[in-house]
């Protein structure tokens, strides 16, 4: 699977810079919504995301009752998929008294695993080889 690139805003500034000096429409893919996947080795998640990815390989059960559902890829980070083919699972957050901004969001496809920390922000695809 082909993950896009991280788009940063200096990307999108610096088109900006050069569409005001030099003149001419302003063509950038960065927006104030910008796409971005990265990767994340499993190592590196906290604890509870660990314990979330358990959870899911045993088919629960799940803390909370949302825990499961389709994600709906509203903000178009993650790869465009058919409505279904992601689902949700909160990561707990040790001292948060609701369910945090934490979640691994699952692909239909083996091993397609994304983590977010800022609640949909951006996303980390789940590397288990590191």
């Amino acid at each position: 699977m082909r993950i896009p690139p991280r788009i940063t805003m200096l990307g999108g500034a610096a088109a900006l810079l050069s569409a005001l000096l030099v003149g001419g429409p302003v063509t950038t893919t960065a927006t104030a919504a910008a796409q971005s996947v990265g990767s994340i080795c499993y190592s590196a998640l906290p604890a509870q995301a660990h314990d979330t990815l358990d959870l899911i390989d045993a088919g629960g059960p799940f803390p909370y009752s949302q825990d499961g559902v389709v994600f709906q890829n509203r903000e178009g980070v993650l790869p465009s998929e058919s409505t279904g083919y992601y689902h949700e699972y909160t990561v707990i957050t040790p001292g948060s008294s609701t369910r945090g901004a934490r979640r691994i969001v699952t692909g239909e496809a083996s091993q397609e695993d994304y983590y977010t920390a800022d609640h949909y922000v951006t996303f980390d695809l789940v590397d288990f080889g590191c």
